[in-house]
């Protein structure tokens, strides 16, 4: 009879071990779901360590070939899927037209003049970036002439280091070079471009004609620095993955 009425009504003691039980048991299940966690992360991380380069070159090519699937999509008849590439890239970059490539026209660039005259009321002016195009011109690629130089760069010469590594220890370019060969050409090509446009708006009595750069510069430019980027980054991240991936095959015996 006491037995039965001890199980009715258990002791404090009885009460505080109870719950220190379940609160340990709780505290058991999230270390289990964190342990479980971290290894798929860890596991996650140990495959990005061994396919870095290609998983870097798909999304490179993904990013340079939307903005040119739009103005395809534009000559196909598809302008919703079309329209919802160009706002996607709308905030990553300008999208003027006069330094913009055009596929399916008469011409693959156009003068800011010869726009305005073509295109009329829908080129205004040098900051107009709403005209992506119509059958006589062709259409616009959702991104200006030197980010398609800059990741079409990166994208070929991130599959052109893929190659040589496998024979080659490829070292990183120094900096004094990158600086030189990536980052001075397209600064003093693009630099004066801006300054001819800004200066004028700050300082109105300035004798500077507005100086729009040319596409061969614009693709030289963008080129050198999306060149000098891979050579630049790309053994840096191939040394840090191979440590990586090191330091898991020796922690978990992955291979």
């Amino acid at each position: 009879m006491r037995e039965m009425e001890d199980l009715e009504n258990p002791s404090a003691a009885d009460v505080v071990e109870a719950v220190k039980r379940r609160q340990q048991a709780e505290r058991d299940r999230g270390n289990d779901r964190a342990k479980r966690f971290v290894i798929a992360a860890d596991r996650f991380i140990f495959w990005l360590s061994k396919r870095w380069l290609a998983v870097f070159n798909t999304m490179a090519f993904l990013y340079v070939g939307l903005p040119f699937l739009a103005p395809t999509l534009m000559y196909l008849g598809a302008e919703g899927a079309a329209s919802i590439i160009y706002r996607i890239y709308g905030p990553l970059c300008h999208q003027l037209p006069q330094r913009s490539w055009f596929l399916f026209g008469s011409q693959l660039s156009y003068r800011l003049p010869e726009l305005m005259e073509l295109a009329g009321e829908r080129v205004s002016g040098p900051w107009a970036n709403d005209f992506v195009g119509n059958q006589e011109l062709g259409y616009k690629v959702a991104f200006c002439q030197r980010d398609a130089a800059i990741y079409g760069a990166i994208f070929l010469f991130g599959v052109i280091y893929g190659l040589l590594r496998q024979r080659w220890n490829v070292r990183p370019l120094p900096w004094w070079a990158y600086i030189l060969m990536g980052l001075v050409p397209m600064g003093l090509d693009g630099g004066y471009q801006f300054l001819s446009y800004a200066l004028p708006l700050v300082w109105p009595g300035i004798s500077l004609e507005p100086y729009e750069t040319t596409p061969l510069m614009r693709v030289i430019t963008g080129t050198l620095f999306g060149w000098a980027t891979v050579w630049l980054a790309y053994p840096y991240l191939q040394e840090s993955m191979e440590d990586v991936r090191a330091s898991l095959e020796r922690r978990f015996g992955w291979t």
